[in-house]
């Protein structure tokens, strides 16, 4: 005669063993972490592959654009300026790519994120790998903040990730192939004073990228890979005045380096990067730390002593 157990004594067994397969886990994915750090991750092929990647007239974008050149990929540049992507354009045909479209598009308008999509399916292709790089910060406090530049800042750095996924993910979805971008900020995981719709849209963009991963893996994509960049700020012109508290510590970032660096987590299936790498352990503490001290960390060691010398005034990297 077989008897079930109480459902008590059940549900703690289930309770106890999934705690058990969450430590293992943990565990072993810190194991593979360090071991990581000592050997070489391979980095794929990427040749063949089309890469459309926003707000590639100037900036990261451009940068981004001249590294992919050099895996040859066939490249989609989107920007809101065109004499940007004409010279974006140039740069990477002078290294030999022949394969380079470039449209103009608001990304902040959804209606038009549609339409030029439309017009890339038609003219390149279904797009692979898709870099959602385009941001706006306003520079203003948030009391001082026109609700238009906030109404703005929500729709280049957040929304218009929701309008591109919808556009080009089912293509991977059908494929399962291909690999999602998302070029957020150190901003979007701490906040920082001064910069409320910036951090609040970059916050958005971070959940949004991570939420979508999690769903490609519960639904079995996995051919789909996700990459959420977390920079501090760079050296781009967008945070003209500021200065950093801790320059060996949270130094601003030189762009050329911050390419570099993504192109290697795309090559390599890194999920998340953080930049520099003492950004792990200020988010770390910020989460570990109770609530307000955690804050106060990430304040203290994140944040920028000038401050009031930046003025954004509505800076676009598109």
């Amino acid at each position: 005669m077989h008897l079930e157990p109480p459902p008590f004594l059940k549900s703690t067994m289930n309770f106890i063993l999934e705690t058990l397969k969450v430590l293992g886990l943990v565990l072993w994915y810190s194991l593979e972490s360090f071991v990581f750090c000592f050997i070489p991750t391979k980095k794929k092929n990427v040749a063949g592959e089309v890469v459309l990647i926003t707000g590639s007239g100037s900036g990261i974008g451009r940068l981004m654009a001249l590294e992919f050149a050099d895996l040859g990929t066939v490249l989609v540049l989107w920007d809101i300026n065109q004499e940007g992507l004409t010279e974006t354009a140039r740069l990477v045909k002078e290294k030999g790519v022949t394969r380079v479209h470039c449209y103009v598009c608001d990304c902040s308008d959804k209606a038009e994120v549609y339409s030029v999509a439309d017009q890339v399916k038609r003219e390149v292709g279904d797009v692979s790998i898709l870099v959602n790089n385009a941001g706006i910060v306003t520079g203003k406090k948030f009391m001082d903040a026109p609700d238009s530049l906030i109404e703005k800042s929500m729709e280049v750095n957040t929304m218009a990730h929701f309008w591109t996924y919808k556009a080009f993910l089912p293509a991977m979805i059908a494929n399962n192939h291909g690999h999602l971008v998302c070029i957020a900020s150190s901003a979007g995981l701490i906040g920082v004073n001064g910069l409320a719709d910036y951090c609040a849209s970059k916050f958005g963009a971070v959940g949004f990228a991570e939420s979508i991963s999690l769903e490609l893996i519960a639904t079995g994509k996995d051919g789909i890979k996700t990459t959420i960049v977390c920079p501090y700020f760079i050296n781009t012109g967008m945070f003209d005045g500021c200065q950093t508290k801790w320059p060996r510590l949270m130094p601003i970032l030189e762009p050329t380096y911050v390419a570099k660096k993504i192109i290697r987590a795309v090559l390599t299936d890194q999920v998340f990067l953080l930049l520099p790498r003492s950004m792990y352990l200020i988010a770390g503490l910020k989460n570990i730390l109770p609530t307000k001290q955690g804050v106060l960390l990430g304040q203290y060691l994140g944040a920028f002593s000038l401050m009031d010398t930046f003025r954004g005034h509505n800076k676009k990297v598109q």
